[in-house]
């Protein structure tokens, strides 16, 4: 019932910039919180950057200062925009997003949380 859509990611050269998009859609009563993560090869999942419904900010510090994550909460979008991207940037970014869904007349809710499918970013040298 509840998917996370991701698109944008492809080759760039290093210096260049790359906007990732991630909408969520299905049952949603409210999305707490989203954010994007980022796997290479070999390594651990590690964050990138999340957002909250009250619009708090978090960047890992790799990324501080190129990256900007934003949000479109009528659209239950979430978007990263990468600037001056290294190699070291190459992964494989998935989006997350935290959400609360209702499931009766009552008002009765759960809380989810929800993996994109992953969209691969390669910065070439």
């Amino acid at each position: 019932q509840v998917q996370l859509v991701e698109s944008g990611g492809g080759l760039v050269q290093a210096g260049g910039s790359l906007k990732l998009s991630c909408a969520a859609s299905g049952s949603i009563d409210s999305i707490t919180a989203m954010g994007w993560y980022r796997q290479a090869p070999g390594k651990q999942r590690e964050l990138v950057a999340t957002v909250t419904s009250d619009g708090s900010i978090n960047y890992a510090d790799s990324v501080k200062g190129r990256f900007t994550i934003s949000r479109d909460n009528a659209k239950s979008t979430v978007y990263l925009e990468m600037n001056s991207l290294k190699p070291e940037d190459t992964a494989v970014y998935f989006c997350k997003a935290s959400l609360r869904t209702v499931v009766n007349v009552e008002g009765a809710y759960r809380y989810l949380e929800r993996w994109g499918q992953g969209t691969l970013v390669t910065v070439s040298s």
